[in-house]
């Protein structure tokens, strides 16, 4: 794979667990992905199925992740690697298609097992979705990341969901019970455009860990989820819903790794 330095805000640290090398908050360069291959190039997405904001009424196309998989794997207008610095890049417009459950669009990667097999983990053991990500435009506010219940119960609510709003601000929502209500907790703050960095974790099947540029909170998982399994998403979970195909949310990903322990 060829590899190019940009000068940014981050340096490179690896944690290969499933995926590629992630970067970590620095003051120095970090190495990107190289930008001539399709997404599956440069990222293990043999772990991710994609889902994508075209199909029919309540029925998102879904790309498996035998498609996205090599340097020649699935890209389009709404999944594709950015040529001027490797970003794997989500693309999800205010108008489009939906899940049943949502009013929102998005370009967005689920969690699957190496077998093909829908991820689907209990709260007990060591969980981590790792990103270094930036937010190239948003009109409103953009879901980035999730652990989303699984099987167990009724609910399609999600455990976590983090945002980044249009002003900047990082924030997390943590749901009260899987029959709805969240609540949100501002976690930091960069500028749109600007590189930073996320671990979403579970540990000892309690409690959340959420890191963001190093800066880590933890809150407590209500007993009530005790029954659900889990799965990550990443990607561009667009907030906000119109008429128009060219406002919406895209975000560029430059590492992203997922490990289970």
């Amino acid at each position: 794979m060829r590899l190019r330095t940009l000068l940014t805000s981050l340096a490179v640290t690896t944690a290969v667990a499933g995926g590629l090398t992630v970067a970590a908050p620095a003051t120095s360069a970090a190495v990107l992905a190289d930008p001539s291959v399709a997404p599956g190039g440069n990222f293990d997405l043999s772990v991710w199925q994609l889902q994508e904001p075209v199909g029919s009424p309540g029925s998102p196309t879904t790309i498996s992740s035998s498609r996205l998989q090599g340097a020649n794997g699935f890209q389009d207008s709404y999944f594709y690697t950015d040529t001027r610095d490797g970003a794997m890049t989500f693309w999800a417009p205010e108008k489009g298609v939906t899940t049943p459950n949502s009013n929102y669009a998005r370009s967005e990667l689920r969690e699957m097992n190496r077998d093909g097999s829908a991820a689907n983990w209990s709260l007990s053991g060591s969980h981590q979705l790792k990103a270094t990500l930036r937010v190239v435009s948003v009109t409103s506010n953009v879901c980035v990341g999730q652990i989303h219940l699984g099987t167990g119960g009724t609910s399609t609510k999600p455990l976590v969901e983090l945002y980044y709003r249009s002003s900047g601000d990082i924030v997390v929502g943590t749901e009260n019970s899987p029959s709805g209500g969240q609540t949100t907790h501002t976690v930091g703050h960069v500028a749109v455009g600007k590189t930073w960095s996320y671990t979403i974790a579970v540990s000892g099947g309690h409690t959340i860990d959420l890191t963001v540029n190093g800066s880590t909170t933890h809150y407590a998982i209500p007993s009530s989820f005790n029954s659900y399994k889990q799965y990550f998403k990443a990607g561009s979970y667009n907030q906000s819903s119109s008429s128009s195909t060219t406002k919406g949310a895209r975000v560029g990903f430059y590492g992203l790794t997922v490990s289970h322990s």
